[in-house]
């Protein structure tokens, strides 16, 4: 199997030591032919590499059918790499995005390609550095005539799902690798954020330290609900020393962002899907890093309500765990109802159950709940309603009012708690025997003549209701 690489920055360098290690011929071109060099020079005895200095010596260097896996910036930077080879490409050869690309582009991508009688992946990749060179979780779309022929190099590179398969499976056609990656960052988004408010809790209100917090990310880390990569690097960070110092206490409070949150929610908006706790996450990174609004906020007056009692340790560390439990399903279920309508709309016909299964290794929202979320969504229905009974009652008793009590003690003491808020309106919203819409839509009648559907009768109605 020969794959070429195009772009040999962080991630581009490690799967192509990946695709190496799995027997792969591998052509790799920079376009800083420096940085091909120092590859060559740091790796060059891995495997079986080819450095090229040009995309006609790239494409020369294939004996067969060419697979070309491009890590380049997301954006215009692909179009150009893509406009560069295709002159170079014959009939069937394959080029597969590796990047974030943004799903849109990969369908316009994919059909002019078409055209040409040229293959197109669209190929998200979650893992880090550490996965792309170890496994990571890889999710192409597109043509599967090529992903029936990248399939077997694909299989070796990816990560374990720890039930005996691989990380990687053919998504569907189009751009829904791309879009179910996108998805996949937007729960990510979520997750983060839902960890970054306990932390505020458990710090400002519970008095825990850095090693009180480490310890109690380990314990989560070690339970069959909280287990999670997130929960793992996190219990790490907290130890972590520069000299005398913590780091996580000498980092700055303004997060960045990539853009793949902001689409999530982009997308949520266009396909009619509520996606609250992913849309408190995008907001909660964009209001840390408003800067002159919060130094000019500071002046403002802050009420607290100290009637609310702040629990002892233990109870404290419990009452959010729950929280966090059972915020962390509902961030999940809002990514895979998003999944679920685009691919309706679109007529992907994804398989949600394979998709849990793809995010149980490698990945960064890798956590044991994938694993009851595989067998919910499975076409099984037996292993489907366990898997939703199992889930249920984790709402159940205690946990649901310790993830109230929580909420309220966030809102009463001034600690910010958008995402796990949002998750528990959205758990209410959904679970409210009548919402109050019936009201909104007596005002939309009332000035613009939009009409309205009864619950004693069919059909659609208006009142005239300045009339008496």
């Amino acid at each position: 199997m020969e794959l070429g690489v195009i772009g040999l920055g962080t991630m581009g360098a490690n799967l192509a030591r990946n695709a190496a290690r799995n027997g792969a011929k591998v052509i790799l071109y920079n376009r800083t032919p420096e940085k091909t060099d120092l590859f060559m020079k740091s790796y060059g005895k891995e495997g079986s590499f080819v450095p090229c200095k040009s995309f006609e010596e790239f494409t020369k260097a294939f004996e067969s059918r060419k697979a070309i896996l491009m890590m380049v910036d997301a954006g215009e930077a692909v179009d150009k790499v893509v406009e560069g080879l295709v002159p170079f490409l014959r009939e069937n050869d394959i080029l597969i995005d590796g990047g974030n690309s943004h799903y849109s582009d990969t369908e316009r991508r994919a059909a002019a390609l078409r055209e040409k009688k040229i293959q197109f992946i669209g190929m998200g990749i979650s893992g880090g550095e550490e996965g792309a060179l170890n496994g990571p979780s890889m999710m192409p779309g597109g043509d599967a005539d090529a992903y029936a022929y990248l399939g077997p190099l694909l299989t070796g590179m990816a990560a374990s799902d720890g039930i005996g398969g691989k990380c990687v499976t053919y998504i569907g056609p189009g751009g829904s690798g791309h879009f179910v990656k996108m998805v996949h960052n937007g729960i990510e988004y979520a997750l983060m954020q839902l960890i970054a408010e306990c932390y505020d809790l458990l710090k400002n209100l519970g008095g825990f330290d850095n090693e009180g917090l480490s310890e109690i990310f380990v314990a989560w880390n070690e339970s069959d609900e909280l287990h999670s990569y997130l929960a793992e690097i996190t219990a790490k960070i907290f130890t972590k020393k520069e000299k005398d110092n913590y780091v996580i206490d000498l980092i700055a409070d303004a997060a960045g962002q990539k853009g793949t949150g902001k689409w999530t929610t982009q997308a949520a908006l266009e396909y009619g899907v509520a996606v609250p706790t992913i849309n408190a996450a995008v907001d909660a990174r964009i209001l840390s890093g408003s800067l002159a609004e919060r130094a000019e906020a500071k002046s403002f007056p802050v009420m607290v309500d100290d009637t609310e009692p702040i629990p002892r340790h233990m109870k404290f560390r419990s009452s959010i765990r729950s929280g966090m439990d059972l915020s962390s399903i509902c961030a999940y279920g809002q990514g895979f109802a998003l999944i679920e309508k685009a691919s309706i709309e679109n007529g992907w016909k994804l398989n949600l159950s394979e998709i849990a299964r793809i995010w149980r290794g490698g990945c960064i929202i890798r956590s044991s709940l994938l694993s009851h979320l595989q067998d919910a969504y499975s076409l099984d229905s037996g292993i489907a309603k366990a898997a939703n009974r199992v889930l249920l009652d984790r709402f159940r008793g205690d946990k649901q009012k310790e993830w109230r009590q929580v909420v309220e003690l966030g809102i009463s003491w001034n600690v910010p708690v958008p995402a796990l808020s949002a998750s528990l309106t959205y758990f209410d919203a959904l679970t409210r025997g009548r919402l109050p819409q019936n009201l909104i839509q007596a005002q939309r009648d009332f000035f613009g003549s939009h009409s309205y559907e009864r619950i004693d009768k069919k059909g659609s109605f208006h009142t005239e209701w300045n009339t008496q």
